[in-house]
C-alpha cells in the first residue's frame, strides 16, 4: 500500500472541479472522481486527500481482488485510484460509509472505466457515494482563456468586455494540444505523438478488457470522429466499423457489434454524450432525442485522423469541428461550476422544424441559456438569428411556459475581445470565457 502526505503533487495545477470535490466530500461518505485516464483525476484525489492505495500497482491488484477490503485501509481521507480493477471496492466502500455512522468524506474513489456488468457493482451507492465528472483542462485551466467573461456572472446578469488572445494559428495549436494536465507546455506535434499512444493503450490493452476487438473499437471512434458533433446512426457507425460498401447494409449481428463497442468507447469515458433539451422538464420528447457526441478532448479527434496543427489550417471544416469539441467540453466543465445544476447541464437543441442550436445550458431551477459555436467572425450575424429565433419561437408558445434565456451568445474562435451587440446576444471568443 502506498501513502503520500495528503499534499497535492508539486506540479498539481489547481482545477475548477476542486470546488465541487471538497463540498461533496463534506455532503458524503465517499465521493467518486470518474473520467478518461490521463484527465488528472489521480491528481484531484490526492490534493484533497491523506493516503491513497492505488489499485493497479504491484502487488496491490491481486491482494484487493482476494480481500477488497484492503483498499480502504489508511489516513481519512482516503484515495483509491483505479477502484474498478476490482468491482467489488464499490459495494465494500458503501457498507463502510454505512457503518461509519454518518461521518463524510472518509473515501475518494478514482475511475477510468465504469463496470460494464450490473452485477459487478451490486448498488448504486445513492446517498453514500457522491459521483463527480472530471474532464481534461479547459482552457481556463491551461492558462489559454484569461476566463475574465465568466459563465456564473453571465447567468446573475452581469457582464464587462473583456480582450483576450487572437489568432487562428494558436487556436489550431490549443486543439491538437488538448488539455492533457501532464503534456501542458509541450509543443502540440509532441502532444499529438503522446495521444496516439494514449489511443493505443485505449484500443489494444483497455477494449479487449471488456471483451472488445481492438481493430473494431478504432473503427467506430474513426467514425464518430468524422461524423463529429452528431448523432449518428447506427447503420453508419456499423458501415464504417465494418468497412463497408455505400451501398452495402450492415447485418444484424454488425450493428449489435458496433454499438457494443461504441458502448465500451462510452464507458471508458473516451466519448462524451450531449443530450438533446427540450423546454418542457416533464416532457418525454427529452428521453427521445438521440444525444450528439463529441470526445473527451478535442486532440483525440486530430490524433484518430492522422492530421497536425499545420494541416487543420488547411482543412477548415474539420478544424470547426474541433474547435466545436473543444468548446462544447470547456462548456461542461464551466456549467458544472455553476450553482443549483442538475447533472447533465449541457445539452444541445433540434426541433422537427430544423432550427438546431449548438448548446443549451440549463440550471436545476429552470433558468437557461443558449449559445452557438462559430469559428470564425464571418458566422456571427447568422448564429445570433438563429439564437434570436429560437427564443422567439420557444416564447411564443405560451402553454409552454418556458421562461425567457437568461443570455444568448455565440462562442468565437477569433476575436479579440468579448462584446454585447446590439440585439443582446453576446459575442465570446474562447480564449475569454471561463467558470
Amino acid at each position: 500500500m502506498d501513502e503520500n502526505s495528503g499534499i497535492a503533487p508539486v506540479s498539481y495545477r489547481p482545477r475548477i472541479v476542486d470546488a465541487q470535490i471538497a463540498q461533496y466530500l463534506g455532503l458524503f461518505g465517499a465521493v467518486e472522481i470518474s473520467g478518461t485516464k490521463w484527465c488528472g483525476k489521480t491528481w484531484a484525489a490526492l490534493a484533497h486527500g491523506e493516503s491513497v492505495t492505488y489499485v493497479d500497482r504491484g502487488a496491490n491488484l491481486q491482494i484487493t481482488r482476494a480481500d477488497p477490503a484492503y483498499a480502504l485501509a489508511g489516513e481519512k481521507p482516503h484515495v483509491i485510484d483505479e477502484w474498478q480493477r476490482v468491482p467489488a471496492i464499490w459495494d465494500n466502500v458503501r457498507h463502510a460509509v454505512d457503518d461509519a455512522g454518518g461521518q463524510k468524506g472518509l473515501w475518494i474513489l478514482t475511475g477510468s472505466s465504469t463496470p460494464l456488468a450490473p452485477e459487478e457493482k451490486s448498488h448504486s451507492g445513492a446517498g453514500r457515494i457522491g459521483r463527480i465528472r472530471m474532464h481534461t483542462m479547459t482552457l481556463q485551466e491551461s492558462g489559454d482563456s484569461c476566463g475574465r467573461t465568466s459563465l456564473r456572472d453571465l447567468f446573475e446578469g452581469t457582464f464587462a468586455p473583456a480582450p483576450c488572445e487572437n489568432g487562428i494559428t494558436e487556436l489550431a495549436e490549443l486543439a491538437c494540444r488538448g488539455g492533457w494536465p501532464e503534456a501542458a507546455g509541450k509543443p502540440s506535434e509532441e502532444v499529438q505523438i503522446i495521444v496516439r499512444e494514449y489511443l493505443s493503450l485505449i484500443f489494444e490493452e483497455s477494449v479487449p478488457r471488456f471483451k472488445g476487438d481492438a481493430a473494431i473499437a478504432r473503427r467506430v471512434a474513426l467514425s464518430l470522429a468524422r461524423n463529429l458533433g452528431q448523432a449518428p446512426t447506427a447503420k453508419t457507425i456499423a458501415k464504417d466499423a465494418f468497412s463497408l460498401l455505400p451501398d452495402e447494409n450492415p447485418a444484424e449481428s454488425q450493428l449489435k457489434t458496433a454499438a457494443d463497442h461504441l458502448s465500451i468507447l462510452k464507458h471508458l469515458y473516451m466519448i462524451d454524450e450531449v443530450p438533446g433539451w427540450v423546454p418542457a422538464a416533464r416532457s418525454p420528447q427529452r428521453m427521445r432525442t438521440k444525444p450528439k457526441l463529441y470526445f473527451a478532448d478535442p486532440s483525440m479527434v486530430p490524433a484518430l485522423l492522422g492530421l497536425g496543427a499545420e494541416a487543420l489550417l488547411n482543412d477548415w471544416q474539420t478544424l470547426g469541428l474541433v474547435f466545436e469539441n473543444m468548446v462544447m467540453r470547456d462548456l461542461d466543465v464551466y456549467a458544472r461550476a455553476l450553482p443549483s445544476i442538475g447533472p447533465a447541464p449541457l445539452r444541445y437543441y433540434r426541433d422537427d422544424a430544423g432550427l438546431e442550436v449548438d448548446a443549451v445550458i440549463e440550471r436545476a431551477d429552470g433558468s437557461w441559456a443558449a449559445l452557438e459555436v462559430k469559428l470564425s467572425q464571418e458566422k456571427v450575424d447568422d448564429a445570433a438569428a438563429n439564437l434570436l429565433r429560437l427564443k422567439k419561437k420557444l416564447l411564443k408558445n405560451e402553454r409552454g411556459r418556458t421562461p425567457e434565456p437568461v443570455f444568448l451568445a455565440v462562442a468565437t474562435g477569433m476575436g479579440e475581445a468579448s462584446y454585447r451587440r446590439p440585439d443582446g446576444v453576446y459575442v465570446i471568443p474562447i480564449r475569454c470565457l471561463g467558470a
